[in-house]
């Protein structure tokens, strides 16, 4: 254990994103290995039927496919699936069948959704892939078996991706069915004999919560190599990542449990602010058509503690902003489903939650917006983007009430506008951590508090923009802003600001499963406690706050289990705590640096501290204010800088 001063953090307090979905089932059956076994009477066991599959395709080089498709997770192997001729409308309403490509040696066929994530970001791949191979006789079919999308948007969605392989329109799910696909995206290569040679994901570059700057395996890639070689596909199979097929359809009918009586209250009050038009929500939940087709979706992120995000342990701490659904709320959820997802009568829903266009705060005093417009590219990872600038405050600005918001709301992760100090042309890692004054994060409600509280910019800042950027799939710009109300200075009773406890002295092993950081910081007055937030990156695994008060009583002030580096989330106590003189807040910082660990950008990395994604940190943050301030009547802790030098740490 090692034991030092330690300095601030280069880190942000807050960012939402949204979390894509995941897992995939195979379903196989083989009629060609079925035929053989049938012709030897019933008595070709399993073995006999690869040697048969594999002699047979040693006789016909074209067929690429191994028969035999090995399972996930070391099972034995089974048969592989043909699939037989299928026609389906184009996006134009043409008929378009199968067996049109029978010329072609090599045909893959991906299921998409028009409103899934991941189907959006592997759209431009999938187009630069079908150019790619189209001159090698390879033929790209799209499928799309989500009973919510309509042709129209199906027609959008190729247009807008710059998509030129067919793009048909699945009907109820039949042909989804018989590949057995589940997700959308899930590709499938077929040989000549339409035998599927690989079912899975396109890459690895993203997946559920994860995004690599380039993928390091390109399993769809290999496959169709491969099979252009009348070979097997190196991996025949991998678990498709994406949103689940929705394949239920409204039911008008009434039951014990409907969507207007109990389904829509707990949809707008969870879901709707970032689930509606023009938000960063994958797709809609305001109407019941889409929730109907969604709902087997919904209830797997509901059930996996997915959505809506939140990681505190509740056997800790109780929070303003806690937006978890009650066991309850679950319950009825569930039950809709399992009874078929009935509407009930429309009459007995709540009329549609309304949402402000304007600002939400009081009249700003001042709106700031960023100086230049930002173009988002479709595709990878975008670094955090600043934006500075200086507006000319000749005397300190007190702010109470703040609110940031997203031009491009569709791919501004999170935002935040704060200030770098006087004497300083740009800003420093910690600025927009120390000094944030407005924050978005989808889901974020703007700050609105009493005049008397307010965080202070010193006269000769210069203001800045953070902004991190989501990749949608397609080119954008952006150009954010941010509204501020001013307090009175004289009126002014308490200063909030933000304390921080960091540890950079760390170096994770590589393949290191469990790996423990500390950090602690001591309270030299009594202070007032409003929120906590943990930072880690990737291999975050869990945050611990425990309080060590004076008279020895200890107290875990939140406990995140299952941190997620995509929902850094602030924690807002329902009632702020107090924290007498001599407190000291140890933090716990639990790293996963495994093959096991879905979202290590690299399991053989030793890790050390840095700004990267790719890099780590150790790094807690709290809102707080003097216990005991009365800047009016000049009480001690006038709004002098915090204590941002009174911290301990260790790793081991």
């Amino acid at each position: 254990m090692v034991h030092g001063p330690i300095s601030l953090c280069p880190a942000i307090t807050a960012s939402f994103r949204l979390s894509c979905l995941r897992a995939s089932a195979w379903n196989t059956i083989n009629r060609f290995a079925c035929l053989l076994s049938l012709a030897s009477g019933g008595g070709m066991n399993l073995s006999r039927v690869r040697r048969a599959v594999l002699s047979h395709n040693v006789l016909f080089a074209a067929s690429c496919c191994s028969a035999l498709v090995p399972s996930v997770g070391g099972a034995e192997a089974q048969p592989a699936v043909v699939i037989e001729d299928f026609t389906l409308n184009d996006h134009a309403g043409a008929r378009r069948s199968l067996s049109e490509w029978k010329d072609r040696p090599v045909i893959v066929v991906v299921f998409l959704g028009t409103e899934c994530p991941l189907a959006k970001l592997y759209a431009s791949r999938l187009a630069e892939m079908d150019e790619k191979y189209r001159d090698r006789g390879v033929q790209f079919i799209g499928v799309n078996p989500n009973q919510q999308d309509t042709l129209q948007e199906l027609a959008g969605y190729g247009v807008k991706y710059g998509i030129e392989f067919p793009l048909l329109k699945d009907p109820g799910a039949k042909v989804a069915d018989q590949f057995g696909a589940t997700r959308t995206p899930e590709a499938f290569v077929l040989d000549r004999r339409r035998a599927i040679c690989y079912q899975g994901r396109i890459d690895d570059q993203y997946g559920v919560g994860s995004a690599r700057l380039k993928a390091s395996r390109s399993e769809l890639a290999d496959a169709i190599e491969a099979a252009l070689a009348g070979k097997p596909a190196p991996t025949p199979r991998t678990q498709g990542v994406g949103c689940l097929i929705g394949r239920r359809e409204p039911s008008r009918a009434d039951g014990e449990v409907t969507y207007a009586r109990h389904i829509a209250p707990i949809l707008q009050n969870r879901c709707v602010t970032c689930h509606r038009e023009g938000q960063i929500g994958p797709f809609t939940l305001t109407a019941y058509e889409d929730v109907a087709a969604w709902s087997d979706m919904c209830l797997e992120v509901i059930e996996n503690l997915r959505m809506p995000p939140w990681g505190a342990n509740p056997a800790h701490g109780e929070f303003a902003n806690d937006p978890r659904l009650s066991d309850e709320e679950k319950r009825l959820f569930r039950a809709w489903v399992e009874a078929g997802v009935p509407e009930g009568d429309p009459a007995e829903a709540p009329p549609p939650r309304q949402f402000t266009d304007g600002w939400q705060i009081p009249q700003p005093d001042a709106v700031y917006q960023m100086p230049v417009e930002f173009d988002v590219p479709a595709t990878g990872t975008v670094e955090y983007q600043y934006f500075v600038w200086d507006p000319g405050f000749k005397e300190d600005k007190w702010v109470y009430a703040a609110e940031a918001r997203p031009g491009n709301p569709e791919v501004v992760h999170h935002l935040f506008l704060f200030y770098i100090p006087p004497g300083k042309d740009e800003a420093e890692p910690e600025d927009a951590l120390f000094n944030a004054i407005a924050a978005f994060a989808p889901g974020m409600p703007a700050i609105t508090g009493d005049p008397e509280y307010a965080f202070r910019i010193p006269a000769g800042s210069k203001l800045a923009f953070q902004v991190h950027y989501t990749p949608t799939g397609r080119p954008a710009t952006d150009r954010s802003q941010a509204a501020v109300c001013f307090a009175d200075p004289s009126k002014v009773r308490k200063q909030i600001r933000i304390e921080a406890a960091m540890n950079p002295k760390f170096i994770i092993p590589p393949r290191r499963p469990d790996y423990v950081v500390h950090a602690k910081k001591k309270i030299k007055r009594d202070t007032t406690l409003y929120t906590l937030s943990p930072h880690m990156h990737y291999r975050g695994k869990s945050f611990r706050f425990t309080a060590k008060y004076p008279d020895g009583r200890e107290e875990v002030l939140l406990d995140v289990p299952r941190y997620d580096f995509n929902w850094q989330i602030v924690y807002l106590f329902k009632t702020p705590k107090l924290l007498p003189a001599g407190t000291v807040i140890d933090m716990e910082a639990r790293y996963d640096n495994s093959a096991d660990n879905p979202l290590n950008p690299d399991p053989d990395q030793t890790v050390y501290w840095g700004d990267q994604t790719w890099d780590e940190m150790m790094l807690g943050t709290a809102t707080v204010s003097d216990a005991h301030e009365d800047l009016r009547s000049g009480k001690p802790g006038s709004g002098g800088k915090s204590d941002k030098v009174a911290l301990l740490g260790g790793r081991q």
